[in-house]
């Protein structure tokens, strides 16, 4: 079975029967033993270009198209068939009911999977899960012999004390994306932030680093710096996400350009606790006190 990805990035497969694009110019000899082609779009951004590359992979085998965009919910989670080893899923699902989020939609209740090794932790909301599977997960990663890295994302309101402590005792100390989202209260994300620095994890180690979703309708650049900058004065180093629509209705809400350059300054931990310093005549932020919403209008400082 070949696998085909509209778009590569650092958890696409890398094996020899992962694709990115159209068939590559091989001696139809090398696609002798592939039997299906399976098409995994993870954003429906993408799914125009997924539909063009069904086309042009037909004449290979016969083409299956699926994955998040196309409503997939995952049933079973083979490692390093559509992301690569040492990314896992250990659970699918969220009992919350974010309106910018479809992951509910589909599992309103954390699914147990069996759990795979992997130091890469891609579940929707771990630590919702019940708690021998959550210690069971964190026996397995303990296994691992290396930094492990929470990037599907921890949610503040669900973190418990007894979570805290299995985090705290990973060594060395892992990467924990937390999530600042529309309607989360400030005190929530204060408490988690608390919490992990009494536990030992330190804001200069940038392991705390925690999602803020921006750009979605009504928000500013104003609000969204306002978020940014309170994760900083708290301990974590902001990561910025861009709010994509996921219908065709909500397409007119869709963020600008400007609302890209402002995230990319923001999901840059490099840039974010930079000293104030000029970089070829421009500003370099120092959060929290960046004005970035100036920055973003390509505005020169006097």
């Amino acid at each position: 079975m070949a696998r085909v990805f509209p778009r590569r990035n650092k958890a696409t497969p890398d094996d020899a029967l992962a694709f990115y694009g159209p068939p590559p110019n091989l001696f139809p000899e090398a696609f002798s033993g592939v039997d299906e082609v399976h098409l995994d779009v993870t954003f429906t951004l993408d799914k125009p270009k997924a539909e063009t590359l069904a086309e042009q992979w037909t004449h290979i085998a016969p083409v299956k198209i699926g994955g998040v965009a196309y409503g997939d919910p995952g049933r079973e989670f083979v490692p390093g068939r559509y992301i690569k080893h040492g990314y896992t899923f250990t659970s699918r699902g969220c009992p919350r009911r974010c309106w910018f989020c479809s992951v509910w939609k589909r599992d309103p209740v954390p699914r147990l999977l069996q759990i795979q090794d992997g130091w890469n932790i891609l579940d929707d909301n771990l630590l919702a899960c019940p708690e021998p599977h959550v210690r069971a997960v964190f026996a397995m990663l303990a296994r691992q012999g290396r930094r492990v890295e929470f990037t599907g994302g921890l949610e503040a309101l669900a973190l418990q004390d007894y979570q805290v402590g299995l985090l705290a005792d990973l060594k060395p100390r892992p990467n924990c994306f937390f999530a600042y989202d529309p309607g989360d209260p400030f005190e929530t994300l204060k408490s988690a932030a608390d919490r992990m620095l009494a536990a030992g994890f330190t804001a200069c180690s940038h392991r705390l680093r925690c999602y803020v979703l921006i750009g979605y309708p009504k928000d500013t650049f104003t609000l969204a710096e306002k978020r940014l900058s309170d994760m900083v004065a708290i301990g974590f180093t902001p990561h910025a996400m861009l709010w994509q629509p996921e219908t065709q209705s909500a397409e007119k809400h869709r963020p600008g350009p400007e609302w890209e350059n402002f995230q990319r300054k923001w999901a840059r931990p490099a840039i974010i606790h930079r000293s104030p310093t000029r970089d070829e005549g421009w500003l370099i932020p120092n959060a929290p006190y960046a004005r970035l919403a100036r920055d973003v209008q390509n505005l020169r400082p006097n």
